[in-house]
């Protein structure tokens, strides 16, 4: 039987923070650094090959080592399991293949006790169609619940109503035999949209988030923010004239009558409301890729995301020229007082280490944990997981299978990681290459390994007010080295990061105490005085001053 929230109304509560030089001068959630983990992918404690919340429960030790401040759970709610576990069948239980509301609790203590934040994937756009709602809207044209999905008469000719596009290619429009109309789904078939213009849906899924937050979650990353509003005309979207056929079927139109409408922004300004009802807790949100509309996320005459979450590092190219363009682009982007953030991978992005190679994942490391504003990181990050190779007949993801050959399948970056110690069992998705040698406690027993980077910079951000809500200055990029300054009072940091594999020098002329260097070895003096020669893959944080 489901708790009540009676029953459990007691439970928010606050910690003391770790170091109260840095958190007692802003809120928890500009300090911590948060870590992804998809549950069916991070520890099996049942030898069945998915992860579970004992299995999670069982790893607490090893965040607390590592120095994460909050943990970000990818959905854990009842599911078939089509889409990860987004299309959801009931928003307020446990998946019970990760295990029971009793199992979610004391994990959430045990995270507190650690002085550990969670948040939840909030999933508010859709439903499992074998959600009790959408039984109960498809009954008939007449059941209460009809207008908590969106429903619509198909054209003249007997033709979806409009040429919006599922994310997952086709109509976005599924005809329903038993009530005889179309109903719209975002994603999969199996995915119907709710209908937030609906003032009920808003009601209920306010009380999905209270649920949560009386249990003690600390916030929440909303999914598909951008998309929770679609044209109340049900105007058809326009053919993009830059999308060639290189791009999925559905790229190639503009979304301007699906995505990003101004009825969205009134949505999340009201999902706010509910979670400022609650004590220190955060919401988080997944966004428009453009950097020009991130500032909308935040809120003007009304807050909305407190974190509309930031990929520009993950997308932009790899060099000093273009990451000191987009980080500033970034930033001149977001409101005057809004509080930045960057992620650098997630369950549905490329593994970075991929893309960068495992010499500049340690200065990919070292950048986004002295930006200023807050981090979040994939599970296995750390570890310089990549990309792992899925034969055709391991395949999950949707995206694949519905849109084949666009370099779209996610399950590369799902996969666990005998099996590195995540499952006796045959993993849900394979482990690949390397795993023997790429695993915590593997790394662990090497002090100069990526992972020990991770929490030698994390512990050094939580040390140093300035590395952490001090200010941002930059300096001019050149000759491959990117650089830039943190300066709090009188203390001042200078971060430097040879983006190339080759020596580099940097045109400085001051002097500092050199902190740590990404190789973690003692190859430079302490005190440095400019110009310097940088190694190759090298980045450097330097205290500046004697």
């Amino acid at each position: 039987m489901r708790p009540s929230d009676a029953a459990v109304s007691g439970s928010r509560r606050r910690r003391a923070p770790r170091d109260s030089r840095v958190q007692d001068r802003s809120a928890w959630w500009q300090t911590a650094v948060f870590y992804e983990i998809a549950t069916i992918s991070f520890q099996d404690s049942d030898g069945d090959g998915k992860g579970d919340l004992a299995g999670l429960l069982s790893r607490l030790d090893y965040l607390e080592w590592l120095g994460i401040g909050a943990v970000w759970l990818t959905p854990i709610y009842p599911s078939p399991m089509l889409d990860l576990g987004y299309d959801i069948s009931d928003f307020c239980d446990v998946h019970p293949e990760f295990g029971t509301l009793e199992q979610f609790d004391s994990l959430l203590e045990e995270l507190h006790r650690r002085d550990v934040r969670l948040i939840l994937d909030f999933v508010p756009n859709h439903t499992s169609d074998q959600h009790a709602w959408f039984t109960e809207s498809r009954a008939s044209c007449r059941n209460p619940k009809r207008d908590w999905y969106l429903w619509a008469d198909p054209r003249p000719d007997g033709g979806s109503p409009n040429n919006w596009q599922s994310r997952f290619g086709g109509s976005a429009w599924q005809w329903d035999e038993q009530s005889g109309q179309y109903y719209y789904h975002s994603f999969l078939r199996e995915q119907p949209d709710l209908n937030w213009r609906n003032a009920e849906v808003r009601t209920a899924m306010a009380d999905v988030l209270r649920f949560w937050m009386r249990r003690g979650v600390d916030g929440f990353r909303v999914d598909a923010s951008a998309v929770l509003a679609k044209d109340l005309l049900l105007r058809d979207n326009p053919p993009d004239p830059q999308a060639g056929e290189s791009k999925p079927p559905p790229q190639r139109f503009r979304n301007i009558f699906t995505d990003d409408r101004p009825e969205a922004m009134a949505y999340l300004a009201e999902m706010r409301e509910v979670i400022d009802e609650f004590e220190n807790c955060v919401l988080c949100g997944e966004v428009q890729g453009k950097t020009d509309r991130i500032g909308h996320f935040y809120g003007h005459d009304k807050p909305r995301l407190h974190l509309p979450l930031n990929f520009v590092l993950l997308d932009s190219a790899w060099d000093a020229i273009s990451l000191q363009g987009n980080i500033d682009a970034y930033l001149n982007a977001i409101p005057n007082k809004a509080w930045p953030d960057w992620v650098t991978g997630g369950h549905d992005k490329h593994r970075v280490a991929s893309k960068l190679g495992p010499e500049q994942m340690r200065v990919l490391a070292m950048l986004v944990l002295t930006l200023r504003g807050t981090p979040f990181f994939y599970a296995g990050d750390e570890l310089g997981m990549e990309r792992v190779p899925i034969a055709t007949d391991r395949i999950t993801d949707p995206f694949e299978k519905l849109l084949p050959g666009y370099e779209l399948n996610r399950d590369p970056e799902r996969t666990a990681g005998k099996n590195g110690g995540f499952s006796e069992a045959d993993p849900w998705l394979p482990m690949g290459p390397g795993i023997e040698k790429r695993n915590v406690e593997t790394l662990k027993d090497d002090e100069r390994s990526l992972l020990w980077l991770f929490k030698r910079l994390i512990a050094l951000r939580r040390k140093e007010p300035a590395l952490a809500v001090g200010a941002y200055i930059p300096v001019r990029s050149q000759n491959d080295v990117l650089s830039f300054k943190r300066a709090d009072g009188d203390v001042a940091f200078l971060v430097a990061l040879n983006l190339v594999h080759e020596p580099r020098r940097l045109a400085w002329d001051g002097e500092g105490t050199l902190l740590i260097s990404s190789h973690l070895d003692d190859y430079h003096p302490a005190l440095l005085r400019g110009p310097i020669l940088l190694r190759p893959d090298e980045g450097l944080i330097i205290k500046l001053g004697r």
